[in-house]
């Protein structure tokens, strides 16, 4: 491979206290910029073969094995030959090189690059000198992959994605050092992140690799580089979602990093299929939105506009946004798109989210309310002007949802310009109880992260909402979304409670002295609780020991390097995702 010189760039960081909270003494920025910022880091809970990105990195050995997993995403020319559990590559490497490019990438997805990073090391080596022959091998593939050309990322996002799992942790024979690997693993893809100008997504699926993650993350004081009024939100916010304060309204802003269309975009689309002459198709653009709907959905007929939704908006590929928002230890969930990307992204990491009101409300079981219908039910889609008018009479029972929210959560809105008219009329409704005579006045009720500065619409809702601003009005959409994502990133971090992995022996080497003590107490408790105990005492405990990651509390074995959902009956308070 031809070598690439590129200039290392230093970045001033706020520091975080011993506590993972962002020391106070940082200086104050009022708005985010993107000048002056490299790669960024992320720690997502997601299965990365779902993932939008660039460029996934694939653990092999020098016999160029993979797991059986990954056969989704190779090329079918590629693989000689497969079982149940492995697949054998029909390619070769050039050398003492530890990372090869697969041709072709993967089948239908063009321009999304796989890479092979060797990571079983057949010499006899100490534990400290393999994982650092591990780590070594992340940067080196960070390196290859960065001299690879791409002249657009994914999605017109605004840098490059390159997404791996914890490398080594199968094959590569650092199951059992987990914690240390994820240690010496993360500055090293900042440092690459840095270096190279890339973003890089670790993709984590195991309730303890994540909880393990967030925690060295917290002691690290360049993690993040955001401005200080996306700091403090962050912390703000990351402390609701711990106490299960918060929840979480999604709009079609989130979808649009994975390909989907936005309102404007969906209309255009339709267009283009009902057949309307120049003349209409021009004048669309002077109707109101729903009422531009109404007329395509006439000229198309409602059997080929719900088929049309199902097959647009039906699963397909998640962005890092779904990833981190799922991620969130948040119960309740609202969205107005149809797709079900948040809910995808939820069950890869074992969150089996209800989706009302076409799913039953479980007791302790998240949800997704769906306002505006869901594409595998086209026959509930909300478009045209008189689905809206019916939306407050025939769904009164979903807007009293949120409704409800609103009065008793915090509710973090991404994605969405508020300009949506039941959402409008929604919060007019609460603003009306709220402000009776004799109530008592009362806190915003949700933060509305809108991707750049809008004064005026800020100020119209300043009553019902917090308007934050991540970037300023200047700001290209790409560079102000991938710095949603950053924040969103560090919400999810300070969220997550440092508990997950308290008795997974794999992260031993993390906990302190008083911890360890307390593990080896705990590990004795967990040795007498029996298997398919009929108590519900016993099994409160057993689920107790499975939520501080005990492996003898918990069906299966240690997730392998893409990281499988282990069983995960956490208390919402107590996920980190």
């Amino acid at each position: 491979m031809r070598r690439l010189r590129v200039q290392r760039r230093g970045l001033r960081h706020p520091a975080l206290t011993s506590r993972g909270r962002f020391r106070t003494g940082s200086p104050r920025t009022e708005r985010g910029t993107s000048e002056g910022v490299t790669g960024h880091v992320f720690v997502v809970g997601a299965d990365l073969r779902r993932l939008v990105c660039d460029d996934v990195l694939v653990p092999t050995d020098r016999s160029l094995r993979v797991t059986a997993e990954w056969r989704q995403l190779l090329p079918g020319d590629v693989v000689s030959h497969e079982d149940a559990d492995d697949l054998c590559l029909d390619l070769c490497w050039g050398g003492d090189e530890r990372v090869l490019e697969v041709p072709g990438g993967r089948a239908g997805d063009p321009g999304r690059a796989l890479w092979l990073v060797d990571t079983v090391d057949r010499r006899s080596r100490d534990a400290d000198e393999a994982l650092r022959w591990l780590v070594d091998g992340a940067r080196e593939a960070l390196a290859a992959v960065a001299r690879r050309e791409v002249p657009t990322p994914v999605q017109g996002r605004a840098r490059r994605l390159v997404a791996l799992p914890a490398l080594g942790t199968g094959w590569g024979g650092a199951a059992g050092q987990r914690g240390t690997l994820l240690q010496r693993l993360l500055p090293v893809l900042r440092e690459g992140a840095a270096e190279h100008g890339l973003d890089v997504a670790l993709v984590l699926r195991g309730p303890s690799d994540l909880a393990a993650a967030q925690r060295v993350r917290r002691g690290e004081p360049d993690s993040w580089d955001l401005p200080a009024h996306l700091r403090e939100l962050a912390e703000d916010l990351g402390e609701r979602a711990r106490r299960g304060q918060l929840a979480a309204f999604v709009g079609a802003g989130v979808s649009a990093a994975a390909g989907l269309p936005t309102w404007e975009q969906l209309l255009d689309e339709l267009a283009g299929r009902s057949g309307l002459d120049d003349g209409l198709r021009a004048g669309l653009s002077h109707l109101p939105a729903q009422d531009a709907a109404a007329l395509l959905a006439r000229e198309l007929g409602r059997e080929q506009l719900e088929a049309f939704v199902e097959e647009r908006f039906g699963p397909g590929h998640y962005a890092l946004a779904h990833a981190l928002i799922a991620d969130l230890p948040v119960q309740e969930f609202v969205t107005t798109n149809y797709d079900p990307l948040v809910e995808l992204a939820a069950a890869d990491i074992g969150r089996d989210l209800s989706v009302l009101p076409f799913d039953d409300a479980v007791p302790g079981r998240p949800w997704l309310l769906k306002l505006h219908g869901d594409a595998a039910h086209p026959e509930s889609i909300v478009l045209t002007r008189e689905e809206y008018l019916q939306f407050g009479d025939s769904r009164a029972a979903l807007a009293g949802v949120l409704h409800s929210l609103l009065l008793t959560r915090h509710v973090l809105f991404v994605g969405t310009s508020m300009q949506d008219d039941d959402l409008i009329r929604i919060a007019h409704q609460v603003r009306s109880a709220i402000q009776a005579r004799g109530a008592a006045p009362r806190r915003r009720s949700g933060t509305v992260l809108a991707l750049r500065e809008d004064p005026s619409r800020a100020r119209l809702w300043e009553q019902d909402v917090q308007t934050v601003a991540i970037a300023p009005a200047d700001t290209p959409s790409a560079e102000a979304a991938r710095l949603l994502e950053v924040l969103l990133d560090c919400i999810g971090c300070l969220s997550t409670p440092p508990t997950g992995y308290l008795l997974d022996p794999a992260y031993r080497g993390m906990l302190s002295a008083e911890e360890r003590t307390l593990a080896d107490a705990l590990e004795q408790v967990a040795g007498v609780v029996p298997e398919g105990a009929s108590s519900s005492a016993v099994e409160e405990v057993a689920a107790l020991l499975r939520r501080l990651g005990s492996r003898g509390a918990a069906a299966g074995g240690p997730p392998p390097d893409e990281a499988s959902a282990p069983r995960d009956d956490r208390l919402q308070q107590q996920r980190p995702g």
